[in-house]
């Protein structure tokens, strides 16, 4: 059945374009995170340990958010591991950093989650998808709290 959402085919391929940045990169810190929640050590360990749980599971949620948008526009949303972190600018550690490393790894990660998400209001202002600017509009603001967070931790 056709869609007719107020968006023409192409609106919605540029708006679907973003949605995947922002997928890739909120997958690659998910992954991140919850690999930091696993091996994370030393005196802060129960605070860390169970700040890392929260964020991972906020983000958890998030990507089915984005993910179904891709799908309510009417596309495929990535699939799998590699296609989506190959989306990401949010690359994975070499060894399992320290626990002060991680919390500043995190916080970078989250700018870069804000980064795309506001890359993605600009394409979906641009093309007037709404509901789009409103889904990006809310996970800057979350990835910007949790980064301020992280980086005041440290």
């Amino acid at each position: 059945m056709p869609i007719d959402i107020g968006l023409t085919d192409e609106q919605r391929a540029q708006s679907v374009d973003a949605l995947k940045k922002l997928l890739g990169e909120t997958y690659a810190l998910y992954a991140k995170t919850h690999g930091y929640h696993w091996n994370v050590t030393g005196p802060r360990f129960n605070a860390l340990h169970t700040m890392f749980e929260l964020q991972y599971n906020e983000l958890w949620a998030a990507l089915d958010e984005i993910a179904e948008r891709i799908r309510s526009l009417d596309h495929f949303a990535p699939g799998s591991p590699g296609e989506m972190t190959d989306l990401a600018t949010i690359k994975p550690d070499n060894g399992i950093p320290d626990a002060d490393q991680m919390v500043a790894n995190l916080a970078k990660g989250h700018e870069a989650v804000s980064r795309a998400a506001k890359q993605g209001i600009e394409v979906a202002e641009k093309v007037g998808d709404a509901v789009t600017v409103d889904l990006m509009t809310q996970r800057a603001t979350i990835a910007e709290k949790t980064a301020w967070m992280l980086r005041a931790s440290i």
